[in-house]
This record gives structure tokens, C-alpha cells and sequence, in this order.
């Protein structure tokens, strides 16, 4: 019999079982063992955002009754799309997702919910609903699973302490007393946990100092790879979170790109892989494999494309500028933080590094465990993460498409620091990402008859997103903040929590 006692998730814990396999009448044993008041629908609309509709549970029938038809909803509240004449949407739970509400006084159960409208259909422009047709898309066409995990960068910003003086931009894996919200951070973490959320681990990020008012301190919670629709909703849940207890803590926390000049940016790093019979398929014979090759050759060609997901504000441009850690040319490398897709480094070595750190104990069977992934390094929080990670997988899918893959993987390999002065004559082979949100809305215009074609993206939402991009007109923007850092200032008050 499985062993849940190390389990997070309240609901496994007492249940004894993997979230995966969730019942309505496992929901109905635990509301009616634990006096669990409210459950709440949870579902991610337009906006990207977190939304709510409560339950109040006076009887089993009930519960039971909501728990298998789900309710009904204004569609034309939730999306621009849908007429208000004929706007009303179903939200269905997805019971593997449940978990217990960590915030409410009320005891109570939160449950994701995907849409389908009047016919019983999903709704195929639900954020949701077009991730699902991606990974259907991907794996129709590779007979792999496609698995991904998010780094979730964010800045705490808390009222100026006196006693307290973060050293300016080296806060990378800093420890407490020259750091201040790790307690926070790992609070966090236990929390998402809670709710579900697979978590690698988290650690504080380079960003720190303060101005006249507050301190800004950056951390960074990593996941570990799920199946890429339960990456988008863990992070989705982990945003929640973190926002809810920062209101708790009596400070704030932001996914903002960028802060303000000449400080570390935050990104919202991608990692992905594939997936064949349970077995990653990104390396072979401990080298890079042509599936992961393949899969970064499509990334690449669609890549100016895909910042039109996931990065979505004027702010995100501001990020995306060379000598700041942020990609800026469309290239990968190996451990190469200066690329756009990065390949980490892996557990490729046979030294059993563990029988060295402790000479006392010797390992009868060291067997090299499967993590290599690649890394999209250009999104940031400002992205519905729904809608960037379905561009993502269906580019990554175009690699198997394409029959110079192979090819133009190796020629867009750098092995260097495309930064540096020294290096600049490979810089200007390659292309490089756009500078505003109005040239991200021309590059998807050019490149979007995969997203459409593939039937993951409705047409219409396509163009959505490409208006609102376009509707920023910020053209010439980054060049007249470079002058201007007043106008900076504003605009990180506009976005600051955007998303």
C-alpha cells in the first residue's frame, strides 16, 4: 500500500490516494469528515485570472448535485467574445484538481472548473481548453507527452526598513539575516504544496535594494515537470497564493518584468520536455537527442511569435534588452544564460558525486536519473500561461514538421556569451526578438497559420491577441523610456500587478 504521510496535499493525505484519481465521493467524504462549509469554482477567464463561485453546502444532496452538473455562468463577464444575448457557459469541476482553500476563515474546498457552453461542448477559445488541444496536438503528432514546469520569479515589496539594508543586486541564494523574506518564500511553498503544486524548490534571485520607501527583495519558486496542463494550473494556483499571503504579511508581491532601471528583470522561464512511455526522451547515449533538437528548432522559428503570449505588456520590452540576463538574439546553448532557449546542465556524469561528498558510504546500483529539460528563457508574468504555454507546444511540435530541423538547430547553436563586445560577429547572423508589444502583434500576424491550422487557437482569439497588443502603440516606446525614467515609473505602476 502506497505511504501518503509525506503527501502535501491535504485532500491525498487523508484520503490515501493520488489527486489524479479524484471522485466526487471522495470530494463528499472529506467536506463531510472535515465540516467543510463553501466550495468554490475556480476557473481562469479572458484576463488570465483567478475567478470564483461559491458554494455554500447545506446537505449532501447538494453537494452531490453541484459536484456532477457543475453551474451556469455569464460568458459575456468573462470573455469579449461571447454576446451577452446568448452568453450563459457551463463550469464543470475537474476533480483532480481540488484542494484545500489555505485563506478562508470558512472552511472550504477550491475546485478548478474547465467551460462548455449550451450544447455540452468545450468551449474552444477557454484558455484552458486550448492548452488541452495543444498537448492532443502535440501528441498526435510526436507519440510523445509533452511535460513542463515554471520558474515563477516575483519581487517582494515591503515598507523601508531602517535596521535592514539589502545589498544591491546580490541576492542570489542569499540567506537570512542579508535577506529578508525567505520565511515568506517558504511559507508560500508550503502552502502551494497544499494546494497541489509540485514544487522543485525556491531560493531568493539576484534583485535586491530599496529606494526612499521600500525595499524590493526578488525570489524565485521553481516547479518540478507535471503533464503541461497541470503546469499551467499549478502556476496559475501559485500566483494565488503568493498574492493572498503577501496581503496576510502586509506587503506585495509582483510578476512584473521589470521594477525599475538597471535592476534584475523577472521572468517566468519555461522548462519542457518529452515523453515516451514514461521514459525522457532528451538525451541520447547522454548527449543531447534529436527530439530535443527538433523540438528547439521549432521554438526558434516561431519565437518572435510566441513573446505575443508571453510577454504582454509594454513593461515586458523593457526586460528584454541586451546585458541583463534577458534573451534578446534567437539562439540556444548549452548552460548559456545569454540564449533564448538554454539547455541546463544535466545529470550526464557517471561519478557518483554523493559517494564523494561522503566517503563512509558506497552505492551498489548508481543509475543516472532522467531531468534534462530545455529552457524558453524570454516569457515573463505578464502572460496568461494558458495561451503561452499552448504556443509553445505547438511550435515545439512544428520541429517534427519541418525537415531542416536538425539543420538549422546546429546552426543557431552559440557557444559564448553574445553579450560581450568580443562576440558581436555572431550576433549579427541571428535574429532577434521584437522591442514592443506592436512589433510581438506584426510577428504572430506573420506566423500564425500554425496556431490557427493546428485547431488549438481559434482564429478569433488570435486576432484578439494581436489587437490588444497593437492597441498599446508603443512603437517607439522603448527608446523614448531610455531618456525618460519618470515615464518607466508609470508604467510599473500600471502593470505592477497586472497579472
Amino acid at each position: 500500500m502506497a505511504d501518503f504521510s509525506l503527501h502535501a496535499n491535504l485532500i491525498e493525505k487523508y484520503l490515501g490516494k493520488e489527486s489524479s484519481t479524484f471522485t466526487a465521493e471522495d470530494i463528499i467524504k472529506y467536506v463531510s469528515d472535515n465540516q467543510i462549509e463553501i466550495i468554490n469554482f475556480r476557473y481562469a477567464a479572458q484576463d488570465g485570472r483567478l475567478k470564483t463561485l461559491s458554494f455554500y453546502i447545506y446537505d449532501k444532496s447538494y453537494l452531490s448535485h453541484i459536484l456532477t452538473y457543475g453551474e451556469r455562468v455569464d460568458g459575456s463577464s468573462l470573455f469579449s467574445f461571447i454576446e451577452a444575448g446568448s452568453s450563459d457557459l457551463y463550469v464543470i469541476p475537474r476533480y483532480k484538481t481540488a484542494f484545500v482553500n489555505p485563506f478562508s476563515e470558512i472552511p472550504a474546498i477550491d475546485i478548478l472548473c474547465s467551460f462548455y457552453t449550451n450544447e455540452g461542448k468545450p468551449l474552444e477559445s477557454a484558455p484552458e481548453y486550448i492548452l488541452h488541444k495543444a498537448h492532443r496536438y502535440f501528441k498526435q503528432k510526436t507519440g510523445m507527452t509533452f511535460k513542463a514546469l515554471g520558474e515563477l520569479e516575483f519581487y517582494v515589496i515591503a515598507p523601508k526598513d531602517n535596521n535592514f539594508l539589502p545589498t544591491n543586486q546580490k541576492g542570489y541564494h542569499e540567506s537570512a539575516p542579508f535577506i529578508k523574506f525567505n520565511d515568506f518564500r517558504n511559507h508560500a511553498m508550503q502552502l502551494i504544496s497544499q494546494c497541489g503544486g509540485k514544487i522543485k524548490y525556491g531560493h531568493s534571485e539576484v534583485g535586491a535594494f530599496q529606494d526612499d520607501e521600500f525595499i524590493y527583495e526578488q525570489h524565485e519558486i521553481e516547479f518540478l515537470p507535471v503533464p503541461v496542463e497541470d503546469t499551467a494550473d499549478q502556476i496559475l494556483i501559485g500566483k494565488w497564493v503568493l498574492r493572498n499571503l503577501a496581503y496576510q504579511y502586509g506587503i506585495n508581491v509582483s510578476f512584473a518584468p521589470k521594477i525599475t532601471v538597471g535592476k534584475a528583470g523577472s521572468g517566468l522561464h519555461i522548462h519542457m520536455l518529452a515523453e515516451k512511455y514514461g521514459k525522457n526522451q532528451m538525451l541520447e547515449n547522454n548527449q543531447l537527442s534529436s527530439t530535443a533538437r527538433r523540438m528547439i528548432a521549432g521554438i526558434l522559428s516561431y519565437a518572435d511569435a510566441i513573446t505575443a503570449f508571453g510577454n504582454t505588456t509594454p513593461l515586458s520590452f523593457m526586460r528584454l534588452v541586451p546585458h541583463q540576463e534577458a534573451p534578446t538574439s534567437i539562439c540556444w546553448g548549452d548552460r548559456n544564460r545569454s540564449v533564448l532557449i538554454r539547455v541546463p546542465l544535466g545529470w550526464t556524469t557517471h561519478e557518483a558525486m554523493i559517494e564523494h561528498a561522503n566517503p563512509y558510504i558506497t552505492l551498489d546500483n548508481y543509475t543516472l536519473p532522467e531531468k534534462q529539460t530545455i529552457e524558453l528563457r524570454s516569457p515573463d508574468g505578464t502572460a496568461d500561461v494558458y495561451a503561452l504555454l499552448a504556443a509553445i507546444v505547438v511550435a515545439a511540435a512544428q520541429g517534427f514538421e519541418m525537415p531542416n530541423a536538425l539543420d538549422l538547430a546546429e546552426k543557431l547553436y552559440v557557444n559564448v556569451n553574445i553579450h560581450k563586445e568580443e562576440c558581436q560577429d555572431k550576433v549579427k547572423y541571428l535574429g532577434h526578438l521584437p522591442a514592443s508589444c506592436h512589433e510581438a502583434a506584426i510577428c504572430l500576424e506573420n506566423k500564425k497559420t500554425p496556431f490557427i491550422e493546428s485547431g488549438v487557437f481559434p482564429e478569433g482569439s488570435i486576432n484578439s491577441i494581436i489587437k490588444q497588443l497593437k492597441e498599446y502603440d508603443d512603437k517607439e516606446l522603448r527608446q523614448t523610456l531610455s531618456n525618460n525614467p519618470e515615464l518607466l515609473q508609470q508604467l510599473v505602476k500600471q502593470f505592477l500587478n497586472y497579472r
